[in-house]
This record gives C-alpha cells, structure tokens and sequence, in this order.
C-alpha cells in the first residue's frame, strides 16, 4: 500500500456502519490523490443475477452529474443525424462507423445511442460493444428517437446502474471537488433509483452492502438501513 493510502485508511474503522454523509465526507477526506478523485458508490444486492427476472439496470440523471466529459456516439441518419450534431454528439455517423471500429478497434468514446431503426447495423458489431458496456439499450434510454435528449441527459450526468454478475451494482457519482454535500445529493438519487428497481422475484434482504470510495482510497461501508436517510 502506498503512504497516503495507509494514511487515508487510519482515518477509517472497518467495523463501523457509516451514515452517508459521514461516509461521503471521508471519502472526500481520504481522497489525497494529485488528481480530482472519482466518488464510487458499490452495492451489493440480494438479486441471482442469472436469473433474467432478478435483473437490476437502469439509467438516472445525477442531479449534480459526474464531473466527467462524456464522449457521445450517434448512431444515425438523415434528420436524426443532423439533430444530434446540433445537440452536441461528438460522433455521428452510420455504416461507415461501424466499419471504423471494425477496422481500427476505434473506442475514442464513451457512451453509444442509435436510433431504433439503426439497430440492424449496430448489431454488426454488438460482440464488441457489448464487454465495453458500450452497446445501446432500449433500458437505459440509449436506443431513442430523440437523440437530442437522451444526448442532452448523458452531457448532463446521466449514469447507467446494471448489476454485474457477482450482484454488484458500480456507479460514480461525483468528484473530489464536488465535496461532500453535492455527492449525498447525488448518492440518494442514485440509491432511490436501485431500491425501486428491486425485482419482485428478489427475497429476502435486498440491500447486502454498500460502499463508497475515491479512485484512490480506501472503501467505507454505509449502514444500509439508513441510505435514504
């Protein structure tokens, strides 16, 4: 472990259940990185992900966003095209797309939207998209006629939460900088999106753990009994 890492974690007790905003604010605290650290949210959730009725993802718009520059690629032609360049898309395009990334493993963005009826070409490529977390999904709001808004979510801080198959649901949901208050903000959007996602199908405790750290840091577990506090 490096030196600030052993400094951070001598402000930690491993064996106490934090409240969120005691959490959030030592987590800011023990963030000594010389960049603006990324805030994690880490969830535990008594779902069998194997099972297609105990799936758990979603999308939701931070109130305070990430603090990240989000690169956005559009899938689209004609119009649709032309209104994602005047909202901000950063690549827009169709066939000749999807010949670039098949050609030049070209991943230089961060988050994929197409039109319904682009589909059929995006499919092309869907094995590669797909373990980048990168392939459109109806569910989280990245297949849309309206590119204009679901670009203008993603710019904005929209997040995408899908557990993983160990049942761990991993989200950002800020930065350093934002400080404490603005990521509690954040962190209780996100942890009332992930409890009314609750599949009917899952028993018994659905909130196993939840954990907040920097890029950097060390993890602080957070009373699950009191994320909505």
């Amino acid at each position: 472990m490096g030196k600030k890492y052993v400094e951070s974690a001598k402000l930690i007790d491993k064996k106490t259940l934090y409240g969120p905003a005691e959490a959030l604010e030592l987590s800011v605290k023990t963030a000594k990185a010389n960049f603006d650290e990324t805030i994690e949210l880490h969830v535990r959730l008594g779902v069998d992900p194997r099972h297609a009725d105990q799936q758990v993802r979603g999308a939701i718009v931070l109130p305070n966003g990430t603090g990240k520059t989000v690169r956005v690629l559009v899938f689209a032609k004609g119009d649709k095209a032309k209104e994602a360049e005047a909202a901000g898309a950063d690549f827009v395009g169709a066939e000749e797309l999807v010949q670039k990334i098949q050609s030049e493993n070209w991943f230089d963005y961060d988050v994929v939207v197409a039109t319904p009826d682009m589909m059929g070409v995006v499919g092309k490529i869907g094995r590669v998209l797909g373990p980048k977390g990168l392939m459109p999904n109806p569910k989280s709001g990245t297949v849309t006629f309206d590119v204009a808004k679901a670009i203008a979510e993603i710019k904005a801080g929209k997040v995408e939460y899908r557990v993983d198959k160990t049942a761990i649901v991993h989200c950002p949901i800020g930065k350093k900088s934002f400080g404490a208050d603005k990521l509690k903000e954040n962190f209780h959007v996100l942890m009332e999106a992930l409890v009314k996602a609750k599949p009917s199908a899952s028993k018994g405790q659905y909130l196993k753990s939840v954990t907040v750290s920097s890029t950097m840091g060390p993890g602080l577990k957070i009373n699950s009994t009191k994320v909505l506090d």
